[in-house]
């Protein structure tokens, strides 16, 4: 058998029907093999940075494993920026790069290059996969993808790299020859005490708080979150990639912590006596640089699937668990007997009715037009949509102010967070699930990045709305100079060397619908209804004026002291 036809063969068992790629001398034979499977598709994209993402896009839609290509050279090192965000936020993807023959492959000869395109993409991405390895015997072909695969999906999910030079991959191989990887997979093995422990430290609690991450959302354990808050009425915040784990209609749900997080929820962490920390990294964008400021009454029970994360990290007050959330919530459910106090209960209530992200619009921020574009997009959006958010303050006003509704999907980045991140991974999740109406949030920076997708979205007839919230500025840099450069708006607005494209004749080339909506139209539902009846197109709405994203944590502050600092002062519950 062909080793290019026995790598589509191989992703065609594991449930994968779509691989991302673009075209190049080094992966022809490759792509000829997908072509040539009825049960896959190969989806040249308009750029390797794309098809890395939007990879990445499928497999957190999917559940399934992502699977980008590209050529050697340049165009592994187009991808190395996705890879790179796979790594950063957990997401399962096999990379797979064509390489020069073996016989033009310098190895370790004192030269720069041998063969034309050659590049030791393998030495590249070694610090940012959980696997990277050159190909460079067919006859491993079969042990080298199984262990791919195992290594991206077992434990801490993340990427790898596969470097198959064209003569391995045009090779013919005996099948019955061919070794097999033998996996071990990551075990939970926490001991019956150590839930006795940890249901004693619940019990015992009188403030508990849950913060769900985005390990919470890679093992589906959303419907036992529901059950949990359902029999105790914990409350919940999350993370920036927990967002959409947790309805937000429940009034359980305090919303989004951390350096651009709500009031209400920054202010109830450091009241909470007990943090129950699920899937998350409770990294610095979390818990400010103030550390005994984050939970300073209280203990923190860390649950995360990586050992290393709990064995290196700042906070102290912490038990640490290695286990699957998954794992650990079908244990609490079965074990835990608990219902929060009613005066827990009024004191969140009270907090979240008079600290909630609308209070605070109507309280601090002037130009309120970001805001309302969420809820309009809230409003128009149903069950199940999918929202992918890109970097800057787009994605701050979507993390704040976007009420998520049961079963929608929330995708952003949050390690690496490379502008132009959106509108591929929408690509992505949209090949995923072809039902479900996507809605693509960008600023006018993210969107000049990557709006090479757009063709894709015209060529297939996706279901992906594409939103630009166009400020002409790069807002959230504008924001940081504001505060700290005297107004020197250094490439970031028009005065400074920053502009943005007319945006209507990009949609006419990308053969796309466009609508306008500025503050004079954005109240007409009429005009809104039309807008946003359409199954795909480019909606550009149009910011005058200076913009904020407000609470946001300063420097040297605690998490509950967000700008603009209040006035008043609480008393804290007892």
């Amino acid at each position: 058998m062909k080793v290019s036809d026995y790598i589509v063969k191989f992703f065609e068992d594991k449930g994968v029907n779509i691989i991302f790629g673009y075209m190049g001398g080094m992966i022809t034979h490759l792509a000829d093999s997908i072509y040539k499977n009825s049960n896959m598709k190969f989806v040249q994209v308009y750029h390797e940075q794309t098809a890395a993402i939007a990879a990445e896009g499928y497999a957190r839609e999917t559940g399934k494993i992502g699977v980008a290509i590209s050529t050697s050279g340049p165009g592994a090192t187009n991808m190395v920026t996705g890879i790179a965000n796979a790594y950063f936020d957990s997401i399962p993807v096999i990379y797979i790069t064509g390489q020069v023959n073996t016989y033009e492959y310098k190895y370790d000869k004192p030269i720069r290059q041998q063969g034309f395109q050659e590049t030791d993409i393998v030495s590249i991405v070694e610090p940012i996969t959980k696997y990277a390895k050159l190909v460079d015997n067919e006859n491993e072909i079969k042990y080298e993808l199984e262990k791919a695969y195992h290594i991206a999906m077992d434990g801490r999910k993340g990427p790898v790299v596969l470097d198959i030079p064209m003569n391995i991959q045009r090779a013919n191989v005996d099948l019955k020859y061919l070794k097999n990887f033998e996996s071990r997979s990551f075990e939970n093995t926490l001991k019956e005490s150590e839930y006795e422990e940890i249901i004693k430290i619940i019990k015992e609690s009188k403030k508990p708080l849950i913060l769900v991450g985005a390990g919470l959302i890679s093992d589906n354990s959303q419907d036992l979150l529901k059950n949990l808050i359902d029999k105790t009425e914990i409350p919940v915040v999350t993370s920036l990639m927990g967002k959409g784990c947790f309805p937000d209609e429940r009034k359980e749900h305090m919303g989004m912590i951390g350096s651009y997080g709500n009031r209400c929820a920054n202010m109830l962490v450091p009241e909470s006596d007990l943090l129950i920390a699920l899937g998350s990294r409770l990294d610095t964008r979390q818990t400010g640089n103030i550390l005994e400021g984050f939970l300073p009454k209280g203990k923190i029970i860390h649950v995360n699937i990586d050992q290393d994360e709990l064995e290196n990290h700042r906070l102290e007050n912490r038990l640490k668990i290695n286990s699957k959330v998954k794992d650990f919530l079908n244990q609490l459910e079965k074990k835990l007997d608990y219902k929060v106090t009613d005066k827990w209960k009024e004191y969140y209530s009270n907090l979240k009715e008079n600290y909630n992200q609308e209070k605070e619009i109507k309280k601090n921020i002037d130009n309120k037009i970001p805001y309302k574009i969420m809820e309009v997009l809230g409003s128009y959006s149903k069950n199940g949509d999918i929202f992918t958010a890109d970097i800057g303050q787009n994605q701050m006003w979507s993390a704040q102010h976007l009420k998520m509704k049961e079963n929608q999907r929330y995708y952003t980045s949050g390690g690496l967070a490379p502008m132009g991140y959106s509108l591929p991974a929408s690509i992505g999740a949209s090949f995923g699930n072809l039902s479900k109406s996507v809605y693509s949030i960008n600023g006018d920076g993210g969107f000049h990045m990557a709006l090479q997708s757009l063709m894709l979205i015209s060529q297939y007839d996706l279901p992906i709305k594409v939103i630009i919230l166009n400020n002409n500025a790069l807002g959230m840099i504008t924001q940081f100079q504001e505060l700290y450069f005297e107004k020197r708006m250094v490439g970031t607005t028009p005065e400074g060397g920053y502009l943005v494209p007319e945006i209507s004749f990009l949609a006419k080339a990308y053969n796309l619908k466009y609508f306008k909506i500025t503050k004079n139209n954005i109240d007409d539902k009429k005009y809104l209804d039309e807008v946003f009846s359409i199954k795909n197109g480019i909606i550009e709405f149009l910011i005058e004026g200076e913009t904020k994203v407000y609470p946001k944590l300063e420097y040297n502050q605690p998490i509950n002291k967000t700008s603009p600092i209040l006035i008043e002062y609480r008393e804290d519950i007892s």
